[in-house]
């Protein structure tokens, strides 16, 4: 009997232990750095999401995907079948919750279309140390999902997906690739369609109107489902009133601030540009608009590396991003970045100036505030990349490097209503860490400095995952 009862519990263990230590195929496998199922991560410096300043010298326990402790070194136990990493002069963060990510790429030459990038961005997302990733809009769900099924069976690395659908379009858009809705009956059709086939959220897009936007609201809330926007035709009021979730850019793209805006007309961009640059951010006008999205709970989603790209100058030229790009990626972007800096234009800088300035008048008002990287414009926000220099650029608009790592962490986490798991450091939660060289909290570009990340537990090599997708992007 006892020998039954102690072979019971061995089977009990094993498959515990299978269940925490879930099938890696080859593909997956070859990045893989840390695979003990406990890890000690000792003397680290942690930043924990939560907005609390850095702490010194912590260890950080691991056990099968989980949070097991974290307290200081010295009197923190570690467990004797430890794997014991010793880390002192590095910085742990928790795993990014990008909200604006994307799996497509602009052609380039200002074509307006999107090649898909099914193989390079999730490496490059996980390499930054992106663990979680909400794409917002899709040019190929299906692909968007098969992707996610990769990854979720562990076929291919990457984040944890959440995937839009299709964008949310009405009639004008310049891209080809998108369903130009119709109707409200369209609208719901389309939202009824892809929640049926998994995706769980929806994303409106520049010139949806009213009508529409409103319709996909109210189905996409029936379902249990959220919707952001990238909005013109609609303005950040019009759409708080009707219901939106989440806004996309910020005051970068709300045209409502625009002389002579038409009901369910989107303005040309060059006019909201030129609004945006005169635009007092202090003026009662403006504060009332963040006071209002505040009222209606409506999160802003940051996506200051997209515009960084575009300013003269910026942003700092990384050798690791061209490495990345095809010959005729890199071409194509280095030209559209000398002609960036060319300008005799400040615009694009007097506008990003806008915008940080507004994020934080947003945050400083009681909004929620995310972040992501949106790679598209003229190729210098990466998939990745990006969001780690966006990090950089919160703190370029005055917050504290320790808030810049909670708007990119735990607040998306809310926002997904996944920060029971994630999002920040703490006991008992999944282990989504980041291990970078240095110390972000005094010097906010070591975030560049990725050298592990862990998803659930596993620890990724970064640089590998990099050298995997050299001269690829662009191409799948």
């Amino acid at each position: 009997m006892r020998a039954i009862v102690l072979i019971t519990i061995a089977l009990i263990t094993i498959a515990a232990s299978a269940i925490a230590q879930p099938n890696r195929s080859s593909a997956v496998a070859t990045f893989v750095s840390v695979s003990e199922p406990v890890v000690a991560l000792m003397h680290v410096r942690v930043i924990d999401g939560t907005g609390t300043p850095a702490v010194e010298d912590q260890t950080i326990i691991i056990d099968h995907g989980k949070i097991a402790a974290f307290g200081s070194a010295s009197s923190t136990p570690i467990p004797s079948s430890a794997r014991r990493m010793e880390l002192a002069g590095h910085t742990v963060i928790p795993g990014l919750v990008g909200m604006h990510e994307h799996l497509f790429y602009p052609s380039g030459e200002g074509i307006p279309t999107y090649n898909e990038q099914a193989f390079s961005f999730p490496r490059l997302y996980l390499a930054s140390g992106v663990t979680t990733a909400r794409t917002a809009g899709s040019m190929e769900p299906y692909t968007d999902l098969n992707v996610k099924a990769m990854i979720d069976s562990g076929r291919a690395p990457g984040p944890n997906f959440y995937i839009t659908g299709p964008y949310l379009e009405g009639a004008g858009s310049p891209i080809e690739q998108l369903h130009q809705l119709t109707s409200p009956d369209d609208a719901r059709r389309t939202v009824q369609y892809w929640a049926a086939e998994g995706v769980t959220s929806f994303k409106a897009y520049m010139y949806l109107r009213r009508a529409e936007l409103s319709a996909a609201v109210e189905e996409a809330h029936k379902l249990g489902l959220k919707v952001t926007g990238h909005l013109c035709a609609v303005g950040f009021r019009e759409a708080a009133a009707i219901g939106i979730d989440n806004l996309e850019h910020g005051i970068e793209v709300d045209t409502e601030f625009d002389p002579g805006k038409q009901p369910d007309v989107c303005p040309p961009q060059n006019l909201t540009r030129d609004t945006l640059v005169k635009l007092d951010i202090k003026s009662p006008p403006v504060q009332e608009m963040v006071q209002d999205l505040v009222r209606h709970k409506v999160a802003i989603t940051s996506t200051l590396a997209v515009f960084d790209a575009g300013a003269p100058h910026r942003p700092p030229l990384d050798q690791k991003l061209i490495d990345v790009l095809t010959p005729q990626g890199a071409i194509s972007y280095l030209t559209a970045r000398a002609r960036a800096t060319d300008s005799a234009s400040s615009a694009a800088l007097d506008a990003l100036k806008k915008e940080e300035q507004f994020e934080y008048e947003f945050v400083k008002a009681g909004g929620l505030l995310m972040s992501g990287v949106d790679p598209t414009g003229n190729g210098g926000a990466m998939a990745g990349f990006g969001d780690l220099r966006n990090l950089e650029l919160l703190v370029e608009a005055d917050f504290t490097p320790v808030e810049a790592v909670r708007i990119a962490t735990l607040n998306g986490a809310k926002w997904l209503k996944a920060d029971d798991r994630i999002g920040s450091i703490a006991n008992g939660k999944q282990a989504d860490l980041v291990v970078i060289e240095g110390n972000p909290a005094a010097k906010i570009s070591d975030v560049r400095n990725v050298r592990i990340v862990f998803k659930a537990g596993v620890g990724y090599d970064s640089e590998k995952l990099l050298k995997s997708v050299q001269h690829t992007v662009g191409l799948h």
